[in-house]
C-alpha cells in the first residue's frame, strides 16, 4: 500500500524557508525551488529512490492558504522503500551543501 513520510519542510532546519501568505515574493514558486533543492540534496546525500519510493512535494491547506512540504512516498509492504524514506528523514541536512546554494543562487557560507 502507498505511504509517505512527510519531512515538514522545503529546507534543511538552520536555512530560511519561504514564509506563507508572504506578500514580497511568490511563496509556491519559492517553496517550489527550495523543495527541489531540498530533494536533491537528499539524493546526493543517501542516494537515489530504490523501487517503490519516491521522493516529492506534497501540498497541505493552512489558515493562509496551502503550504508546500517534502515527502517520501513509498510502499510500505517494501521494506527496501520504507528503510529508504526513513533514512531520509533521519539523515535530512541542517544546513544547504553547496550544490543546493549554487541551484539557489545562493552566497556562500561564510568562513568556507
Amino acid at each position: 500500500m502507498r505511504n509517505f513520510i512527510d519531512f515538514g519542510v522545503t529546507t534543511p532546519a538552520e536555512e530560511d524557508c519561504a514564509q506563507v501568505g508572504s506578500r514580497t515574493y511568490d511563496y509556491h514558486e519559492r517553496a517550489r525551488r527550495e523543495a527541489k533543492a531540498l530533494i536533491n540534496q537528499i539524493r546526493r546525500s543517501v542516494g537515489p529512490e530504490p523501487d517503490n519510493a519516491r521522493l516529492g512535494i506534497k501540498s497541505h491547506e493552512h489558515d493562509f492558504g496551502s503550504y508546500l512540504t517534502v515527502v517520501c512516498y513509498c510502499d510500505d509492504e517494501d521494506p527496501l522503500a520504507c528503510e529508504y524514506a526513513q533514512l531520509c528523514d533521519e539523515k535530512l541536512p541542517h544546513t544547504w551543501d553547496d550544490e543546493a546554494r549554487r541551484e539557489l543562487n545562493l552566497q556562500p557560507e561564510k568562513g568556507v
